[in-house]
């Protein structure tokens, strides 16, 4: 969705919103950060499917809340920077994508009220006591459970059944990648392969890692969710194509950026399903009441292109299964 497009289409469900229900409150204010760039066609859509969820609950932009947005993009500085912009408007709740965006908005208050979408393990990142009550001021919709670990390595072998030998490709600082790894310890038996980990925390370290992994026949790659992993995703793309590596993600870009094959939480739906949490807490209600929720809708997405480039055939079932092809 082109920048345009976008400011058409917060304009036109803003207009659609009943007059009677913007009337009815006074201004209010939601803060968004975002680690990304304002251009984004990704985050353009999932911020706009929260504006219309807002919409649907009576929340008109200019009319009885505003919302302050922050391009914040990956840089680690411009995150905190802008969460401390932020935090300085006081606004009523804030809305944060991922544990880059949170933690920094944790540091700087922990009395606002905070909805966060797409954290992978909130309770182990120190962001919420438990997950049926968060406790302090946050809470929000995870990425997804340990146990979509064994989903993905079954979706390898459906689509790769000759690899033998499985890197789990993870952040070692982010317990998610610790999580899916001891699942995946145990499942490797009954799908017959050996699964190791790969531990990296850099560019170099990546590089190195896979190179060494795939000097042996009969590999595949299961990435791990981490914000380590969508800063490098076109890295870890290029080079499981370069060394012949057939690889799972766990969101959906990376499939339409080159890669293989993807499976994980629908995005726009947590955005959505942030707007009811963020209408809530506006209206009264406390963040450490409402408990962290797991996605509900998945999707797969194969990359048929990269199949073929892999001398990959996918099977018909699969394909009749998945979400989106990229042909």
């Amino acid at each position: 969705m082109k920048r345009r497009a976008f400011i058409k289409l917060v304009g036109g469900a803003s207009a659609a919103w009943p007059f009677a229900a913007r009337a009815q409150q006074r201004m209010r204010r939601i803060g968004v950060l975002l680690p990304a760039a304002a251009n984004s066609p990704a985050f353009q859509q999932w911020v706009g499917q929260f504006l219309q969820e807002l919409g649907r609950s009576g929340w008109s932009i200019d009319a009885n809340v505003q919302i302050d947005v922050r391009w914040a993009t990956t840089d680690s500085s411009q995150i905190r920077r802008h969460a401390a912009e932020l935090v300085a408007l006081r606004p009523d709740v804030i809305l944060a994508h991922g544990g880059s965006t949170l933690g920094p908005l944790q540091q700087e208050s922990r009395s606002i009220p905070m909805v966060f979408t797409v954290i992978s393990d909130p309770v182990a990142a120190g962001f919420v006591e438990s997950l049926a009550h968060p406790g302090g001021n946050s809470t929000g919709f995870m990425i997804s459970e340990f146990s979509l670990g064994g989903k993905h390595l079954e979706l390898l072998k459906q689509i790769a059944p000759s690899v033998m030998r499985v890197a789990i490709l993870r952040d070692p600082s982010n317990p998610t990648g610790v999580g899916v790894f001891g699942v995946l310890q145990g499942l490797a038996p009954s799908f017959g392969v050996e699964v190791m980990p790969l531990n990296v925390r850099d560019p170099a370290e990546i590089e190195r890692s896979l190179e060494s992994f795939a000097r042996s026949s009969n590999g595949g790659l299961i990435l791990t969710g981490s914000g380590f992993a969508q800063l490098h995703r076109d890295l870890i793309i290029t080079l499981a194509a370069r060394e012949k590596l057939p690889a799972v993600y766990f969101e959906r870009a990376f499939a339409r950026a080159g890669g293989l094959l993807s499976y994980g939480p629908n995005y726009g739906e947590q955005y959505r399903r942030a707007a009811d949490y963020v209408d809530r807490i506006l209206k009264g209600e406390k963040p450490a009441d409402l408990p962290v929720q797991a996605p509900t809708k998945y999707e797969l997405v194969i990359n048929l292109k990269t199949a073929k480039a892999l001398g990959l055939i996918v099977p018909p079932t699969l394909l009749a299964r998945a979400d989106e092809v990229i042909e």
